[in-house]
């Protein structure tokens, strides 16, 4: 693109004044070609050190060249250079046309350079002028048009946006987040999630598949703030409306946009992430990003991986790997071990503390699983109980005896028969991961038993149950899931409130009359 013209910018003049010369200028020019070396003047303010002068010039520019564009006073096709149109046997009118285009272009490019401006005011300005330049390209194409794939769509113009968003060096959430607005348009999005995918591919070989925290922030920020439609239907808001062929254009399909958006995700997660990043993703995989793919089960290596990571990842990794076994029929090998692997004291004070337990009374709540596996899921959070905060344990006790009623068998846990001479030693093995060889069935659920003495009433009452025979119905457990030692306190506070202190059935009303004939008689004695 050809260089801008630089001149002197007087410092006396005040924004204002710059403002009102601007918007001269721009009519000066759009009223009469032989004012367009004025278009200078006002490239020269978008180049300004001042934060006013740059905004009043971005405003000054939006409005020039949406109206060349309008007007077709732009050059269409392949752009000749600029000496070379002098030169040549062009007439006047295209000599005009090619030396605007070449100042729409150089002005183009100010404008993605300042999409990386420190003012934020600047680069929202920026953005918001690149967005109608790309709306009136659509409207009046600048290139020869590809009719098989891209239509009248400024695709290139998207992609330097895109490319100027997703930074690897600042944070661009702010300007992201404006972004925003544009992306419920659906060629917008459309062709935003290819130029995600070109863009993560391209930086991410060229530094080898290195963790960039700042940039893959960006994206998944950028990627995240996508709302997909769910029906062809609602594919009725385009920035640019193709005048024929238009149920033909990809972005007017929504099978075509369930395959840019699986293609987007799926090329951004088989890069390494940072830690905070796949929990992110986690949280909203199950709802945001699975429904909208066309084939879910493509996500089973990022979920296999996630799974076996440990931790709170693996926690959130549960529910991805929910959706696809019991929608999509996904056979995932050893999945109850590596759940029951997941049941460690560190499970009773993670966030995801109550989304686990959610899932895993879900996983669990099958009657033709094999008995030894209940016992041992039983087992051990009874094991874990014994260390557990009291929030936790009024999970636990009510999860422990469900599993008992839904499988009669592990009754057994309960009414365990001892000799007198036996030795008490608990047979399980509680470092095991196997739950098939843990030898849970042989043991007992005698931890239970212990916390009918535990410090926190409610514990307690809720162990006792086990003394009497289960009831059929289940407990639910929703109610308590989402409970912490906050409304614990209150609520156990608000008890004690309630009941009145003992006092003296009768209300003593002489205790301080005659004090003092006390006290003197007292004295008069001594």
């Amino acid at each position: 693109m050809a260089p801008t013209k630089k001149r002197n910018v007087s410092s006396k003049s005040n924004a204002k004044r710059d403002k009102i010369d601007l918007e001269g200028v721009v009519e000066r020019i759009l009223e009469s070609r032989k004012h367009a070396n004025d278009v200078f003047d006002i490239l020269e303010f978008l180049q300004s050190e001042k934060e006013e002068d740059v905004i009043c010039a971005v405003n000054a520019c939006c409005k020039l060249f949406c109206t060349l564009l309008e007007r077709k006073d732009l050059f269409i096709g392949k752009l000749p250079g600029e000496d070379a149109s002098l030169n040549g046997g062009h007439s006047a009118e295209m000599k005009y046309k090619i030396f605007m285009r070449h100042r729409y272009n150089s002005c183009v490019e100010i404008m993605l350079e300042h999409l990386n401006h420190e003012t934020h005011e600047v680069k929202e300005s920026a953005l918001c002028c690149l967005m109608k330049f790309a709306e009136g390209q659509g409207q009046h194409p600048l290139e020869d048009l590809d009719w098989s794939e891209h239509f009248s769509f400024p695709r290139e113009l998207i992609q330097a946006v895109v490319h100027n968003l997703l930074s690897q060096s600042s944070d661009n959430s702010l300007l992201i987040s404006r972004f925003q607005e544009f992306l419920e348009m659906e060629d917008v999005r459309y062709y935003v999630m290819s130029s995600i995918r070109e863009n993560v591919a391209t930086v991410m070989e060229k530094n080898k598949g290195a963790v960039l925290p700042v940039y893959q922030s960006n994206v998944f920020i950028l990627m995240s703030n996508i709302n997909m439609p769910s029906q062809n239907s609602e594919l009725t808001n385009f920035m640019v409306k193709q005048e024929a062929k238009h149920e033909d254009w990809k972005a007017a399909k929504l099978n075509d946009h369930k395959r840019a958006f699986e293609r987007m995700w799926l090329g951004f997660l088989k890069y390494k992430l940072p830690n905070s990043m796949y929990k992110k993703v986690l949280v909203i995989l199950h709802e945001s990003i699975l429904p909208h793919m066309s084939k879910p089960t493509l996500m089973i290596d990022f979920l296999t991986a996630a799974y076996d990571v440990g931790g709170a990842i693996s926690l959130l990794a549960l529910n991805g790997l929910f959706v696809l076994i019991h929608q999509h029929n996904l056979d995932y090998p050893d999945f109850y071990k590596k759940l029951y692997n997941l049941l460690e004291p560190s499970v009773f004070h993670v966030k995801y503390r109550a989304r686990f337990f959610h899932l895993a009374n879900l996983f669990l709540s099958s009657s033709h699983l094999p008995v030894y596996l209940v016992a041992a899921f039983a087992k051990r959070l009874a094991r874990l109980a014994l260390s557990a905060p009291p929030t936790a344990l009024l999970i636990v006790l009510p999860f422990i005896y469900n599993l008992i009623r839904r499988h009669p068998s592990c009754r057994v846990l309960i009414h365990k028969p001892t000799l007198e001479d036996e030795l008490l030693e608990d047979p399980y093995v509680m470092e095991e991961e196997d739950p098939a060889l843990c030898h849970a069935l042989d043991s007992s659920l005698w931890e239970i038993k212990s916390l009918q003495r535990h410090y926190h009433p409610d514990v307690a009452k809720a162990a006792m149950l086990i003394n009497t025979p289960l009831s059929e119905q289940e407990d639910d457990i929703s109610e308590v899931l989402e409970i912490t030692a906050y409304e614990l306190m209150e609520r156990d506070l608000k008890l004690s409130q309630g009941k009145g202190t003992p006092l003296e059935f009768e209300t003593a009303t002489h205790l301080l009359k005659g004090g003092g004939e006390v006290l003197g008689q007292h004295f008069c004695l001594v």
